[in-house]
């Protein structure tokens, strides 16, 4: 029976029907969704990694006993895993082995855009990349036949559109792939140098292999059109923009692997047409090929080498006629991203603002402390990178930069990959002051466990790493824990911890306001009559709070309780509660 599904969620169906048995992955939007969805299928063990190196090398393990397996990640989370990647090109598999990127252009949830393309062409690993759901999972289904037929990991590119959009897909029976037996084989898995250089040749005798295999393979189809003045190459969600501007008017060579590439089709598809335009999202990977093979083609002169494509784009250019369908004349006023009602980091962050601090910053929700009207934070690099960078900024800067400056840093993103900095602030007697934001969830990817929340994938109960003790482990010795809703206690902290002459860790713990466990005390509500109109109640930025004729208002649909803007009203207008 046909049905709608996400293209992550088709992913992971088609890990369901090719006879995957083990997935490992760290959350990332936009791939989450695909090892969510593979965990509701009993027959698949499934699993949140600490990071996606880890990942990475467990779904090799898994691989290397012989069975089928798959790691997911987004495009940033792929540079995390390069150095596993690379080698496993020289190991190859024993078990079908699938890795999926999603690429994240235009940012929605990302601190860069990045074009994963380049990955297959320097690891040299093939990379199949679908432009719907349906395709998402056949794709998965040929990527482990392509995986244990040329002895190689596979690379699945997704995207935001092709991940969180849905489609019609047909669902198939689970094919069970028996084991492969393990046969120890060190010139093969043991990638030391003697071993490593006689694996190269391999690895390019490989690719010479599946290149050819693509010039014959359906994933990469002519599609014929009524006008040969033009030809269009594209792949990915970016044939689906090609199809709603001209479908059928010119001749589309439709890409599903993207590297290596059909070299003969695409010289062949080139000398039917009078002008070949390749349209594809951020690089120009497949251009800069055509131009390679000697080929004339535009491409990024008419299309922007950053940002998402669109219908109206495409029809712009390729028509040199824009669309008014769907045209909005209104300005749309802006609406950025703010923490929510509740937040525990919130507190916290004001109190980072208030004593006018330098704060090195990290990857999750808390980077929201960035925006107004608590703009606290001076840096977001990329996971971890808070306390590597304060190590370094503090080294370099001396005592006078040690009693002003902190990293903050989440929970999750801590184990993923913070530790490692805070082995170093500890080794190297760094005098900093790292505060980890504990919310006891991965939050900004939707709620994922982690190993400090006690509870796995399934949300069976696990081993919980204690953050105090492995802080006190790695040889940090001032420890303390902290409620973010008290903000003297936050305050009192901070100072004590800046002062100090050694390496200290604050626990700003609180969970997320919005897990289903967590009971709030209920709205509070406005005093019209204290309120003097002040609005040191807006400084902390709650979407609960509005100002309404000079006077606060609480919306209590938002509101939870959690009482931070009470603190910083010196009328009492707000500590009253909302009557039911």
């Amino acid at each position: 029976m046909k049905q709608l599904m996400l293209g992550n969620e088709a992913v992971a169906r088609g890990l369901y029907e090719a006879g995957c048995t083990f997935v490992s992955s760290y959350p990332g939007t936009p791939s989450t969704e695909i090892t969510e969805a593979a965990a509701k299928y009993p027959e698949i063990y499934a699993e949140w990694a600490p990071n996606e190196k880890v990942a990475m090398e467990a779904a090799f393990g898994a691989s290397l006993a012989g069975r089928r397996s798959f790691c997911g990640m987004k495009h940033v989370g792929l540079n995390v895993a390069a150095d596993p990647l690379f080698t496993l090109s020289y190991t190859g598999v024993n078990g079908g082995m699938v890795i999926a990127v999603a690429d994240d252009a235009g940012m929605h949830s990302s601190q860069n855009e990045q074009d994963s393309r380049h990955y297959a062409k320097a690891a040299k690993l093939p990379m199949l990349e679908p432009s719907d759901s349906q395709e998402a999972l056949e794709f998965t289904r040929l990527a482990y036949e392509l995986s244990e037929t040329f002895d190689t990991p596979v690379l699945m590119k997704m995207c935001t559109r092709i991940s969180h959009s849905q489609s019609v897909v047909e669902p198939g029976e689970r094919a069970e792939a028996a084991p492969r037996p393990y046969e120890k084989n060190g010139s093969k898995y043991i990638m030391m140098p003697g071993n490593a250089k006689r694996r190269h040749p391999v690895v390019e005798k490989r690719l010479a292999e599946i290149a050819d295999w693509a010039e014959h393979a359906s994933v990469n189809r002519i599609e014929a059109g009524t006008d040969y003045k033009m030809g269009i190459i594209t792949s990915s969600t970016s044939y689906q923009y090609v199809k709603e501007a001209c479908g059928g008017v010119y001749p589309v060579l439709k890409l599903g692997m993207v590297w290596p590439l059909p070299e003969e089709k695409i010289r062949r598809f080139a000398g039917m047409v009078d002008l070949l335009v390749v349209v594809e999202e951020l690089d120009g990977f497949i251009e800069e090929h055509c131009r390679n093979l000697g080929l004339a083609c535009a491409g990024k002169n008419f299309f922007p080498a950053m940002d998402e494509l669109s219908q109206n784009l495409v029809a712009a250019q390729l028509t040199q006629e824009r669309r008014a369908g769907g045209k909005l004349d209104e300005v749309i006023p802006p609406r950025p991203p703010v923490m929510c009602a509740g937040c525990p980091h919130r507190g916290l962050f004001y109190t980072l603002k208030k004593n006018k601090l330098t704060v090195l910053g990290d990857i999750g929700c808390y980077t929201l402390g960035a925006v107004a009207p608590l703009e606290a934070m001076d840096s977001t690099l990329c996971m971890g990178a808070s306390i590597s960078g304060l190590h370094g900024f503090n080294k370099a800067g001396g005592r006078e930069g040690e009693g002003r400056t902190v990293a903050v840093i989440g929970d999750s993103t801590f184990m993923h990959s913070g530790v490692t900095g805070m082995i170093n602030v500890a080794y190297n007697e760094s005098n900093s002051t790292v505060i980890i934001l504990d919310n006891s969830i991965t939050g900004m990817t939707g709620h994922q466990q982690n190993p400090t929340t006690g509870f796995n994938l399934k949300g069976d109960p696990c081993a919980k790493i204690d953050l105090e003790s492995l802080c006190r482990a790695v040889g940090i010795n001032r420890v303390r824990v902290v409620d973010p809703y008290d903000l003297a206690e936050c305050d009192a902290a901070v100072k004590e911890e800046l002062a100090a002459e050694e390496p200290s860790v604050i626990i700003s713990r609180r969970p997320c306001a919005l897990l289903k466990y967590v009971r709030h005390p209920g709205p509070i509500a406005a005093n019209p009559d204290k309120c003097v109109g002040c609005k040191s109640c807006m400084k902390i930025g709650c979407p609960a709070i509005s100002i309404s004729e000079g006077k606060a208002v609480i919306d209590n649909t938002l509101c939870t309780g959690c009482g931070v803007c009470g603190q910083l009203c010196k009328f009492d207008a707000l500590s009253g509660k909302k009557e039911a």
